[in-house]
């Protein structure tokens, strides 16, 4: 590689703008995110979404982006080279979706259900949030140490059909669903976002902020926009400078929250740890190699910075760096962007922005994330793994149909004060061929429930009978404690049901499952055609 002076390593070129823009954007609409579904979906009240949750994610944003602009910078200097790309970096879509629906949606209905107020059924499920949070960043630093062994063992095809399980139906069909209800902004903005990342056509504008813009302009003439005076007072009074404080007490408080999600937390943070090494490998694709430990140390760092805080949201090093690297940013477009996140969350600015630009301006570009991973799944993986692919696939979309059945039966009265969910919603459910229980049963540790059958499915695709037993062992093994699958009733929504042997009958079917298996691999070796 040709190498130029190190005077040439410049914090700020011109190919920094299009980078900010991009990476920007995508932060933003992470926000709009998180501003739409605390305030609609877990009843965060003003404060504590402006004043502690968005400060911690900007100071997250700012920490992480920060450094790794120093990173890129320093090893320029040290490369003598003037062409390194920092690292991307920004709030984790995955990790976001997952965190709120399976983890704080629960605790919030079921706090509700058991009679706790709605403000403060929204702080206990706030708490739960962080400490799942937090949990994720301890994963992402400390499997620094351990995330090339983790690769080699974990197949691939059972980490990326997980993440597509979720992508595919709580980012990808949600949005889509939503697309179709304002179809005049979501067609037509999802036109622009596949013209820019799967045709050859170079629009003259980033086509993200093409979009953003054409979706807001739409969304005005569909009258999906309406400043309410008092929404419009509400966010101003949230403008001001806020400074993040330490949220020990909330930690502390949230600790029993810990263990029931345990089976989120966990897969969560390997897939932002393995996620963020194989990254890491793109990046070096396109021509930046950067050390694996202090880069997912990095990462790890700004998760749990945030998480301290008051953060619910992991962050995570971003896929696309070669795309980065194509437009021409440099260092500058990574401090730049959490300069300015962090700038809009911790002086309370994006109150005012969600007002003029709602989050339908900007699904077409969650959508597109949700395609990206999914197609991912199988494009990444060797071509015999593809059913492993679609059976890891299939815990997630269960999972969100199981969110989406219960949120009807609510919105028809089900589940209400004096007639909570119970058996004989069940069986209403299974005369019209609607097998409620199934879905509730896979909606219990959906990722790790996923992780197993696509594991497991690949041993066998590759004849590791054995390994495939093991598989179906622990599936059973955390089916008994009640880790995956085993449910109750909590008054209008299933929980999980953590206890020895309480999730009995699905201990036994993977037993059964460990049985045929086991004596597969024993006919195998017998016949003299075991492999490795």
């Amino acid at each position: 590689m040709t190498r130029s002076s190190s005077s040439r390593s410049r914090w700020f070129v011109a190919g920094d703008i299009d980078g900010l823009l991009g990476l920007a954007l995508d932060n933003l609409v992470q926000i709009l995110l998180i501003l739409a579904l605390c305030t609609g979906v877990l009843g965060f009240s003003g404060p504590l979404l402006h004043g502690t949750v968005l400060p911690a994610v900007g100071l997250s944003l700012l920490v992480g982006n920060g450094a790794y602009a120093w990173q890129a910078w320093s090893l320029s200097r040290r490369e003598g080279r003037s062409d390194r790309t920092a690292l991307p970096y920004g709030i984790n879509t995955v990790s976001l979706f997952a965190f709120i629906f399976l983890v704080m949606l629960p605790v919030k209905l079921a706090a509700e259900a058991g009679g706790m107020a709605s403000e403060a059924a929204a702080r206990l499920a706030w708490e739960a949030g962080m400490v799942a949070c937090l949990g994720s960043g301890l994963i992402e630093a400390g499997g620094a140490v351990v995330a090339g062994t983790l690769r080699r063992w974990l197949p691939r095809a059972a980490l990326l059909a997980t993440l597509s399980g979720i992508a595919l139906g709580y980012i990808s069909l949600g949005f889509l669903l939503r697309t179709y209800a304002h179809p005049a902004v979501g067609l037509g903005t999802l036109a622009v976002v596949l013209i820019t990342y799967y045709s050859p056509v170079r629009l003259p504008v980033p086509g993200g902020l093409l979009a953003v813009l054409l979706g807001v302009a739409l969304a005005w003439a569909e009258g999906l926009i309406s400043l309410d005076p008092q929404r419009w007072q509400a966010a101003l009074e949230m403008v001001g400078p806020k400074l993040p404080m330490l949220q020990w007490q909330g930690l502390w408080e949230g600790r029993s929250q810990l263990l029931p999600w345990l089976g989120v937390t966990i897969p969560m943070g390997l897939f932002n740890l393995l996620g963020s090494l194989q990254n890491l490998e793109s990046a070096e694709a396109a021509g930046d190699r950067y050390p694996e430990r202090p880069s997912l140390l990095i990462n790890g760092l700004g998760t749990i910075v945030g998480a301290a805080l008051g953060s619910c949201f992991p962050t995570t090093i971003y896929i696309g760096h070669p795309g980065w690297k194509a437009m021409g940013a440099r260092v500058a477009y990574s401090w730049m962007n959490g300069v300015l996140m962090g700038a809009g969350c911790l002086l309370g600015l994006f109150g005012l922005v969600a007002q003029l630009v709602p989050i339908d301006a900007g699904m077409a570009i969650v959508l597109y994330i949700g395609i990206v991973i999914t197609a991912q799944s199988v494009q990444a993986v060797p071509a015999s793994h593809a059913p492993a692919v679609v059976l890891g696939l299939m815990p997630g979309l269960a999972g969100w149909g199981s969110l989406l059945l219960k949120a009807g039966l609510r919105a028809g009265g089900a589940g209400a004060a004096g007639a909570p969910f119970g058996p004989g919603l069940l069986t209403t459910l299974q005369q019209a061929d609607v097998w409620a229980a199934g879905a509730f049963a896979l909606e219990q540790g959906q990722i790790i429930s996923a992780m197993l059958l696509a594991a497991l499915l690949v041993f066998v695709i590759e004849g590791r009978l054995l390994a495939a037993t093991a598989c179906a062992l622990t599936a059973a093994a955390a089916s008994w404690v009640g880790l995956i699958h085993a449910w109750r009733f909590a008054g209008s929504d299933t929980v999980l049901d953590l206890g020895w042997g309480s999730g009995a009958p699905w201990a036994v079917g993977y037993g059964l499952m460990a049985v045929v298996l086991g004596l597969s691999s024993l006919w195998q070796r017998l016949k003299g055609d075991a492999r490795a």
